[in-house]
């Protein structure tokens, strides 16, 4: 049986987070997850028992011999394209300053001067710390306004990945692909993380950042009706599945208040 952390409540335009919905979720979808496609205990308490429990969810993961998702998981409470739900730039940051400053610390501990990134689902601002010297940075989003501002970006796509999931880049083409509080509204994941491989340099890594907020209208539904650690455990299956990756790991960099912030990264197999 699961129990969930509840998100911090926060008044971001068009945020809310997955807990304050979950409970208008039907019960089927519960039902199908306590039968067993993923059971585990969410551990409340001490910062340091949620870390402890990222940094062991991929020790024995037990992932399902075969896919375990079926469409349903993959359904939005808003079906309509995402160009229309995205055409309105939106100048905000979907996580607070505390999630942000862990994230840039994590990204300062692990990114390489002189490397060429993907950030996937781009916005007006990739998050990278100001000490990163990439050589090239490349943008994958769905607003060209809020694309143009990014600073940090080289140069961008305007692509729709739930329409085409298909990347229009070379392959071996990054040493890093990242994908920051976007994961959950992917609903092509598998094909999106089989791309995710093909683009990345034999070595290179996949960094998906996520936290809980997020926009209820486009979220996929699975996402609504499981937790933090639940949520980690899901992307590293969408690696398992998309195979080639290893070094699987899951990190909690949450500094204790404000929006939470955990990370899972492979790194694309070398042979």
């Amino acid at each position: 049986m699961f129990q969930v952390v509840p998100a911090i409540q926060r008044r971001v335009p068009g945020h809310q987070s997955g807990y304050s919905w979950a409970t208008r979720l039907e019960a089927r979808r519960r039902r199908q997850l306590r039968a067993g496609r993923f059971t585990m205990l969410w551990p409340f308490g001490a910062l340091e028992k949620r870390r402890r429990a990222f940094a062991e969810l991929f020790t024995n993961p037990n992932f399902p011999p075969s896919w375990p998702y079926t469409a349903s998981d993959f359904e939005r409470l808003d079906e309509s394209p995402d160009e229309l739900f995205y055409t309105q730039p939106r100048f905000v940051t979907h996580i607070d300053d505390d999630a942000i400053a862990a994230l840039k610390s994590f990204y300062g501990e692990t990114l390489r001067d002189g490397t060429d990134l993907l950030d996937l689902c781009s916005s007006w601002i990739s998050h990278l710390p100001e000490q990163y010297r990439p050589r090239q940075v490349v943008g994958l989003g769905l607003n060209d306004l809020e694309l143009k501002k990014n600073t940090r970006l080289d140069r961008w796509v305007v692509q729709n990945l739930n329409e085409n999931p298909v990347f229009p880049f070379a392959d071996d083409s990054f040493d890093y692909v990242t994908c920051v509080v976007s994961v959950d509204y992917l609903t092509k994941p598998l094909q999106v993380f089989r791309e995710i491989r093909r683009v990345l340099r034999p070595g290179g890594m996949a960094i998906i950042a996520q936290s809980n907020r997020c926009f209820m209208q486009k979220v996929i539904a699975i996402w609504l009706s499981t937790n933090d650690l639940e949520h980690a455990y899901i992307i590293g299956s969408y690696f398992h599945y998309a195979g080639g990756f290893e070094n699987l790991l899951a990190r909690d960099i949450s500094r204790g208040r404000g929006d939470p912030m955990f990370v899972v990264t492979a790194t694309k197999q070398r042979t």
